[in-house]
């Protein structure tokens, strides 16, 4: 898994924003997805989706309803992306510490992107991403 691709490119053109956002795919991932993290299973799911985004890793989204929220705490982060939107982040609280910006979701994504409205994706370098 990858960590967002999201964040605007500087120096980038319409015509390139245009030719990336082309190149996204989002598709129902199969089989069943799980994130770990200190210890807990956060979120575990048969209905993600997965995102692709031209040469960057897929990123696995799971539906609000698979993820287990209580764990999860929005942050004052928020980044922007020309294709997919605004994404706002999450600090997940596992057992003993904190992993800031561990999650990020699209709540209202861009036109085209709309799949992704009510799914949160994490970042594999925080947290354990995988397919069972």
């Amino acid at each position: 898994m990858s960590v967002d691709g999201g964040a605007a490119s500087a120096g980038v053109t319409d015509e390139g924003r245009d030719a990336m956002a082309d190149q996204i795919g989002i598709h129902k991932a199969e089989g069943a997805w799980v994130v770990r993290a200190g210890g807990a299973v956060i979120a575990e799911s048969r209905n993600a989706l997965e995102l692709v985004e031209g040469d960057l890793a897929p990123v696995i989204y799971f539906p609000r309803a698979d993820v287990a929220m209580a764990f999860l705490e929005r942050s004052d982060s928020r980044t922007t992306c020309p294709h997919k939107g605004e994404a706002s982040y999450y600090t997940l609280h596992a057992k003993s510490y904190d992993i800031p910006d561990a999650a990020w979701s699209y709540e209202s994504p861009a036109e085209g992107m709309e799949k992704i409205a009510g799914h949160l994706a994490f970042h594999a370098d925080k947290v354990t991403v995988e397919q069972l």
